[in-house]
């Protein structure tokens, strides 16, 4: 019974993005992006529980990827699919391009289970990392007071520049730290708890419009980590 209950957890991952895209195509960004981070919640904890039932196998991977796809990979190319196609002024092929987002994360995640060099860290962005950038934007462009954030929000080729980049980062030959805690020691893991720290006073103080700082905050930290050292 202990060795299904980390593919529990996957499938609990994949059943919240499912409802993520409903949310979406109803423009209930809110609720979509409390679904993905559900989501996110399961897909971290099925590895956890399966590492330390020592149940981890071949399934449990391929679930993973597979459940991540839809969370972390349609669920925020379909959200600039419905942000560009807020703009009907553009070519109805237009919005489509925010699905580069998609092919971006299903790269990723077929060549993350083939590459053995991230096991204890990650080499470009992480898929979940890169869906709640994506998830947060519908959010901030509701309640942001800014003019000129407003206007790049609702810019249909500043989305696109975003799906682009968005798809070389989590592909890019980047080394960032995981967030896995495999051991209770300082030493080990003071990079995680100094970002998650910054993380929760960040959310805690600015909220949604927090979480595009937190991604920049930790690509940035995962380079001064590696340049300091050795």
């Amino acid at each position: 019974m202990v060795r299904h209950i980390p593919n529990f957890l996957t499938l609990l991952n994949l059943f919240c993005g499912c409802i993520a895209l409903t949310f979406v195509a109803n423009a209930r960004y809110d609720w979509a992006f409390a679904f993905v981070c559900l989501g996110i919640f399961f897909d971290f904890f099925d590895g956890f529980l399966a590492r330390k039932f020592n149940v981890a196998g071949p399934l449990g991977v391929q679930l993973d990827s597979l459940a991540d796809m839809i969370t972390s990979g349609v669920v925020p190319g379909y959200v600039v699919y419905a942000m560009i196609g807020s703009n009907t002024n553009l070519h109805l092929a237009i919005p489509y391009l925010g699905f580069i987002i998609t092919l971006g994360a299903c790269y990723r995640l077929a060549n993350f289970n083939i590459d053995t060099r991230q096991s204890d860290s990650f080499i470009g962005l992480p898929t979940p990392a890169n869906a709640l950038f994506f998830l947060s934007l519908p959010i901030i462009k509701e309640q942001t007071d800014s003019l000129l954030l407003l206007e790049m929000l609702i810019n249909p080729w500043f989305l696109i520049f975003l799906s682009v980049v968005s798809a070389w980062v989590m592909n890019a030959e980047l080394p960032l730290f995981s967030l896995k805690v495999k051991q209770f020691s300082w030493a080990k893991n003071w990079v995680q708890v100094v970002f998650l720290s910054v993380s929760a006073l960040l959310i805690m103080l600015f909220q949604v419009a927090a979480i595009p700082v937190v991604i920049g905050f930790y690509v940035v930290l995962s380079a001064l980590v590696r340049k300091t050292r050795p």
